[in-house]
């Protein structure tokens, strides 16, 4: 079974077309297309600056295009209220940040907001998908912990968790893996890919490290200043050829031992002989 095949299906749409997305007079993304496939895991990738960010904001509602739209359901998201888009659509922002003292378990409360109304409080499903949202996110034991107290890693599983709360078939994930060492980065790509093969949610990250990326994904969107030059499955977007395009940087793209997946290795300045010869055995390879 592939990885693609062991994704559940089902859930909504979200498409972005004709997107122009702008600071002040500064143009970031333009023109571009989008659609999200329903039930995978797509993650965008691309250098410093080509609008990875700005276009997972957009897709959030966070920003407004210049022009163009984003469609959730065939359904331009301006159009949806924000409480019936909070229930559909979740985003954790790069470093987000909690008020000091706040609990893991107040925190991850605080996802079920947009099922709740002045007519309907805190319910015995609310408190059921909050405990089940820790259990996912293997954070029950630290639940009375304040948020600011714990290590990189944890905040992180605790902000996963507010999300999963949220309920939110669509999850939105902006560099979830910064600031965090190895081992928690794995752990938390892990917990995402969990999320979307035993609940079916599609997922939406933007990440670095192109090796994860390869693992991780069933789509990946490569982006060079604010368009999309590239989308497909690692092994059709992650070649040598569009890593020097929108990186800049010269690589040999060999099989990770592992997953077998693509797995980039760099070719710097010190080592463009070594480099030369490799791309040289490669090619001859096919």
């Amino acid at each position: 079974m592939s990885k693609a095949d062991s994704v559940p299906g089902g859930g909504p749409g979200l498409r972005a077309e004709g997107l122009r997305l702008a600071y002040d007079d500064r143009t970031v993304v333009d023109d571009l297309d989008l659609a999200v496939p329903t039930g995978r895991i797509t993650v965008i990738v691309g250098a410093n600056a080509c609008g990875k960010s700005t276009l997972l904001r957009a897709l959030a509602r966070l920003l407004t295009p210049k022009s163009g739209a984003v469609h959730l359901d065939g359904r331009s998201i301006h159009a949806i209220p924000t409480r019936t888009l909070a229930r559909r659509l979740g985003i954790l922002p790069q470093s987000p940040l909690a008020p000091e003292g706040l609990t893991v378990i107040d925190l991850v409360g605080r996802g079920r907001s947009p099922h709740q109304t002045w007519w309907r409080q805190w319910s015995a499903a609310d408190e059921e998908a909050v405990h089940d949202a820790l259990r996912a996110t293997a954070m029950t034991g630290l639940a009375h912990r304040a948020v600011d107290e714990l290590s990189g890693g944890q905040r992180q599983r605790a902000w996963i968790a507010m999300a999963v709360a949220q309920g939110t078939p669509v999850m939105l994930l902006d560099e979830p893996t910064t600031y965090l060492d190895l081992a928690h980065q794995i752990d938390v790509l892990d917990l995402v890919t969990d999320l979307n093969r035993h609940q079916g949610r599609t997922v939406v990250m933007v990440l670095h490290d192109l090796n994860q990326a390869c693992r991780y994904a069933d789509h990946i969107v490569a982006m060079k200043a604010g368009r999309v030059v590239a989308e497909g499955a690692a092994e059709e977007v992650i070649t040598a050829a569009t890593v020097e395009d929108v990186f800049g940087l010269r690589c040999v793209v060999d099989a990770d031992p592992v997953s077998g997946t693509p797995m980039v290795v760099p070719i710097g300045r010190h080592h463009e002989g070594a480099g030369a010869a490799a791309v040289a055995v490669s090619d001859a390879l096919g």
